[in-house]
């Protein structure tokens, strides 16, 4: 049989699964022989579901998550019909095959678990909800490690409306929280801690905590947290999934409630370190797969990849870039207004790199709170103590729009949000703004 290779790059093989307007494949890099999971979305039914968005959506969170626990995006394709995705390939199938052959053991379903709350606690730390967490969204590798996967329906903290909360009803019935239901906008962090404690009830029981066949009596069982113990649950599990799924978001356990909890830390092993991305000679891979994505193709439809670019000492800014960083043509999305939610600062200066540069470094200086070292374009800042969530780290990078004028964007890569957002409302913005 003749061999299908996409991109001169991947050889294709089987085929894994499907869903509405996707399919997904077993290739393997030609150049490397890893084996990789193509999944490739057909535009056309895409479009008429109205799914760009989402799949805009899916390509962002997917480069800016980087997790042991959590599925990886590779790289991004595209012709005139198809998009594109490689990703990690994850051999051992969905988490829930195996709970629909029968319950897991409690030390089986608390390693998962356990993996779980950390990848998702990384999520959250970076401002990303999933917001469809369900067995079948969670994969499982050769190792017997869990991954999540399917971040088509997750939201970033600036989809929040005002007053901070989400309003996009969406996830699976008998996964979905309470608050989520009754429509009047909630935390996605608190609706994610619900998903997970229902995920761990059908670990342990086989079946859902609230099921019946009219999906109102349903939802009226989930407004009411309307369930049922089995008996071989042990106290421990029981108290712990009483108190996640507390109806009333404000009371119900926090993520770090949960890991300190006596039935979770037996066995507990946290993730203390994994792998930055390196230095690059530009940030922003989202927005270039996305232009890749849904950006014109070559006119014999042959497939567009990101390539990687050799270093450069500055990036200019074309026409494309700048209105790819707008919403729609209105370039004021260039600039910091009251966005006090973002993790990316971008603003605009007529000052020189070198002055630029000199400034970071001036700040990472106060109180020695940071180590800076320097690529080309760009500039980390590491942060010198441990906090929540490993060491805050930043990368600014400043792109040339014209001779005179420059963009600059702080981005943070790792660490804990709050501190970002923390150090850049004390230290980043006052001692930049004279130059903005």
């Amino acid at each position: 049989m003749e061999k299908n290779v996409l991109m001169q790059k991947y050889e294709i093989g089987r085929f894994l699964g499907q869903g509405n307007f996707a399919k997904v494949y077993h290739a393997k890099n030609l150049k490397t022989g890893q084996s990789v999971a193509v999944k490739v979305i057909n535009k056309e039914m895409m479009m008429k579901v109205g799914m760009e968005e989402q799949i805009k959506r899916e390509i962002s969170v997917m480069r800016l998550v980087r997790h042991p626990n959590v599925v990886q995006l590779y790289e991004v394709m595209a012709t005139k019909k198809k998009i594109y995705f490689a990703m990690e390939m994850v051999k051992g199938g969905e988490l829930f095959d195996k709970v629909s052959r029968g319950r897991l053991r409690e030390d089986v379903a608390r390693k998962y678990f356990q993996q779980l709350i950390d990848a998702v606690d990384y999520c959250h730390s970076l401002g990303v909800c999933h917001r469809d967490l369900k067995p079948e969204n969670l994969l499982v590798d050769e190792n017997g490690d869990l991954k999540i996967t399917d971040f088509g329906l997750s939201a970033l903290v600036e989809s929040r409306k005002n007053n901070g909360l989400l309003h996009t009803v969406c996830g699976t019935p008998a996964y979905v929280a309470p608050e989520v239901i009754k429509k009047k906008g909630y935390d996605g962090a608190k609706a994610d801690i619900w998903s997970c404690g229902v995920i761990l009830y059908v670990l342990l029981a086989g079946f859902v905590p609230f099921s019946d066949k009219n999906l109102m009596e349903m939802y009226k069982k989930i407004i009411k947290a309307d369930c049922q113990f089995p008996k071989w649950f042990s106290p421990d599990v029981n108290r712990l999934i009483y108190r996640i799924l507390d109806p009333n978001p404000t009371r119900r356990i926090t993520i770090a409630k949960i890991v300190q909890s006596r039935w979770f830390r037996k066995g507990y092993v946290q993730i203390q370190e994994f792998q930055l991305p390196p230095l690059f000679p530009r940030n922003g891979a989202d927005i270039l797969d996305v232009q890749v994505a849904f950006g014109s193709s070559d006119s014999d439809g042959s497939p567009m990849s990101i390539k990687e670019e050799s270093p450069l000492k500055l990036y200019q800014f074309n026409a494309f870039d700048l209105i790819s960083l707008s919403s729609g043509l209105d370039l004021s999305g260039l600039f910091e207004n009251d966005q006090n939610e973002r993790q990316l600062t971008r603003f605009t200066t007529r000052e020189t790199p070198s002055t630029v540069v000199s400034m970071l470094e001036e700040i990472a200086q106060i109180d020695d709170k940071f180590k800076v070292s320097k690529k080309d374009g760009v500039v980390r800042l590491e942060g010198c103590q441990t906090g929540i969530k490993g060491q805050l780290t930043l990368d600014a990078e400043i792109f040339e729009l014209t001779s005179s004028l420059h963009v600059v964007e702080v981005k943070k890569i790792a660490g804990n949000t709050l501190e970002y957002f923390k150090f850049r409302e004390q230290y980043l913005k006052p001692y930049l703004n004279e130059i903005i």
